[in-house]
């Protein structure tokens, strides 16, 4: 039997860059290429946060451009010239995007569009293999019946300016497929949860106030949203893992759905982390957490993922809670805040 380092001394190296780099999923994807022996080139906003892959300043090259300027990306890319890119870079929250719809779209449409026309430059193209380009599957919007398995040929019907953003990067990746041959695969996941997400989402949200109540002996009750959505939820592990193995086996112009195959209600989530805190924590519904417009569920199916990309799934939806509950302790406990 092969041991792991046999097995990890047969891929070759690739130089990868990945947009969005200090975010959640991001560095999550950075410590996985890294592990994999690839030459990471981890992409950041000017004035975004780098804690997130502070641990590995001494691994990967942090590069600052913003995507809305072409000129700064274009310039990037050709210094880089990497072999697969990895586009996470995005205005990613739904409540949020609401508030920001014209920089949602700018970021994530305008700065997709940005990418792609860089990548057309002779000398950046040479050497590229693969782009992996993240959807969402909040595109899908409404759908009915509500309860209805989502594939990958389901119709987008987007409610949200994230989910029309989202909607709209993957058509215009399909564009630059047909057009200019590009070899971009599309990744659509569903809601991934772990540490290091913002608290801004719902889950790292309620594990953040839990932690304040444990470890500065705040008040036991919890500022919550609507908790009877349900969610195909996964970890971000798993779903950076799906990232990976899109860059290597997925096919060109090809989606592939990233997800756990069930939905679950974030009530159910949140007792599970009242559970796992050894307290009795009250509830109370803050109407600044209730967004215009919510899908009521979601919930994809992962086989396409599995026969064609190798996707497996490690981690329970326990083990994810407990280790974002540990993740706030330890945060709370160390006074910072991640973002």
């Amino acid at each position: 039997m092969k041991t792991n380092q046999q097995k990890k001394s047969r891929l070759k190296p690739k130089t990868a860059l990945i947009t969005g780099a200090g975010g959640f999923a991001g560095s999550h994807l950075a410590d996985l290429l890294i592990a994999q022996g690839h030459e990471v080139h981890a992409a950041l906003a000017p004035a975004a946060s780098s804690e997130n892959i502070a641990h590995l300043k001494r691994q990967v090259r942090i590069l600052r451009f913003d995507l809305r300027n072409q000129n700064q990306v274009a310039k990037a890319l050709a210094d880089i010239r990497p072999n697969q890119i990895f586009h996470l870079a995005a205005f990613s929250s739904v409540g949020q995007s609401f508030a920001n719809e014209r920089l949602t779209y700018e970021i994530n449409f305008m700065g997709s569009l940005n990418l792609l026309e860089s990548v057309l430059v002779k000398k950046t193209r040479q050497r590229l293999e693969k782009i992996v380009f993240v959807g969402s599957a909040d595109a899908y919007g409404i759908f009915s019946p509500k309860n209805m398995t989502l594939t990958e040929e389901t119709p987008l019907s987007p409610i949200s300016p994230y989910g029309v953003s989202k909607a709209a990067m993957e058509h215009l990746a399909q564009y630059y497929v047909g057009r200019h041959e590009l070899p971009i695969t599309i990744v659509r996941p569903f809601n991934h949860l772990g540490p290091r997400q913002s608290e801004v989402f719902a889950i790292p949200g309620f594990a953040k106030q839990i932690a304040e109540i444990i470890e500065r002996g705040k008040k036991p009750s919890l500022r919550v949203g609507n908790l009877s959505a349900k969610r195909d939820f996964s970890d971000v592990r798993d779903i950076v893992s799906g990232y990976a193995l899109a860059a290597n086996k997925g096919k060109s112009g090809a989606i592939y759905q990233l997800c756990s195959g069930r939905a679950v209600k974030i009530e159910a989530a949140l007792k599970t982390l009242i559970r796992l805190s050894g307290r009795k924590i009250a509830t109370k519904v803050d109407p600044q957490r209730l967004r215009p417009a919510d899908i009521p569920v979601l919930r994809g199916d992962n086989s396409k993922a599995i026969k064609e990309l190798g996707y497996s799934p490690r981690y329970t939806l326990q083990e994810t809670l407990a280790d974002t509950l540990e993740y706030w302790r330890q945060k709370i406990n160390q006074g910072a805040r991640p973002r």
